[in-house]
């Protein structure tokens, strides 16, 4: 079941033709993060395993490290001691600062795209309005001429 929603989870960040490149990075880096959390929260509970003093000694721990790692808000209630554990722990955070920059410059980019959508139909409204504007000028200024002529 979870390999399974995994696959579609993927394929909905990942997926579809049609989605701008910066969604697709987002995504991507999101997966990544994921990825990187989940193997980091195994790989720092490897490394301090039998460390003196070491209070990453357990699956459940280790992920919520990982979690507060990625989102940088380390409460410090676990880190890691040994050194391999500190490399694991700047490898999530360079990973989560990185995505999270990612995921909000594509919501950035997403909002201006809709502005800049709405200016663009709001301009063509209005081009089309002096286009009109200036036909009946164009077509008063004809029968203005023209009822000269007829003089």
């Amino acid at each position: 079941m979870l390999p399974g929603f995994l696959t579609r989870a993927v394929g909905v960040l990942l997926g579809r033709e049609g989605r701008s490149l910066h969604l697709k990075a987002a995504g991507g880096a999101t997966v990544a993060l994921v990825l990187v959390m989940l193997g980091g929260s195994w790989a720092v509970v490897a490394a301090e395993e039998g460390a003196r003093g070491a209070n990453l000694t357990s699956y459940p721990r280790a992920l919520w490290w990982s979690i507060e790692t990625a989102t940088t808000v380390g409460y410090g209630d676990f880190y890691p001691i040994t050194p391999w554990g500190r490399v694991v722990g700047s490898v999530v955070m360079v990973v989560g600062i990185t995505t999270y920059g990612m995921v909000t410059a594509a919501l950035a980019t997403w909002f201006v795209g809709r502005e800049e959508r709405r200016l663009s139909r709001a301009h063509h409204l209005r081009d089309d309005a002096l286009q009109a504007l200036h036909e009946r000028f164009d077509r008063l200024e004809r029968l203005l001429t023209g009822e000269r002529d007829g003089d």
